[in-house]
């Protein structure tokens, strides 16, 4: 059994959801991680703004005619049932189009399991003779299928420890292979 946490976020922070907000709200957006169950939180005088979940091609027109769902009430929240793109606007296209706008990118629900040997990393090449090594390993093309695709989530950040760790792993196993290759070709031409 697992658990998750959902998290409550605020749109627009202490401004609310206004035409001017002190960040911009896909700045706002970018910023954070959401993921399925989380809840938008729009703050909003009742009868003078609403919140509108459009399409994409509504969000970039601002069209306000046709929306997926509308939120009226002044404080309106929002739970995001799966993953993917969300595209929110204000129900006034004349605030729309002044930028009260905002795209949600809910990551990707991930499933621990254990990899199987058709799913685990492939490990770099080793050089078969004597050469120095590359700079840029050579890259395997993925396996193309009909799995759902999570190239439109954002990737979670890591942190820079995780960063530096991972290069440093890479500079260290390109060292040791190059030191190897180096140590062979001075041990056999001194036979």
């Amino acid at each position: 059994m697992s658990l998750t946490q959902s998290y409550k976020f605020h749109v627009g922070g202490k401004d609310g959801w206004v035409v001017t907000p002190s960040e911009n709200y896909n700045h706002w957006a970018e910023r954070n991680r959401f993921q399925v169950n989380d809840t938008l939180f729009f703050k909003y005088k009742k009868g003078a703004d609403s919140v509108l979940l459009v399409t994409r091609e509504d969000y970039f027109s601002c069209n306000t005619t046709n929306p997926i769902l509308s939120l009226k009430d002044g404080d309106s929240t929002f739970t995001f049932d799966r993953s993917g793109p969300f595209f929110f606007i204000s129900g006034i296209s004349d605030n729309c189009n002044k930028g009260q706008k905002l795209i949600v990118v809910v990551m990707a629900v991930r499933h621990k399991h254990s990899p199987s040997p058709s799913t685990s990393p492939a490990t770099p090449p080793v050089p078969s003779s004597p050469s120095p090594p590359t700079t840029n390993p050579p890259v395997e093309s993925p396996e193309p299928s009909d799995a759902p695709s999570d190239l439109d989530a954002p990737a979670p950040v890591p942190s820079q420890q995780q960063k530096s760790g991972s290069v440093g792993l890479v500079c260290s196993t390109w060292l040791v292979l190059g030191f190897s290759t180096w140590v062979s070709v001075v041990t056999l031409g001194s036979y």
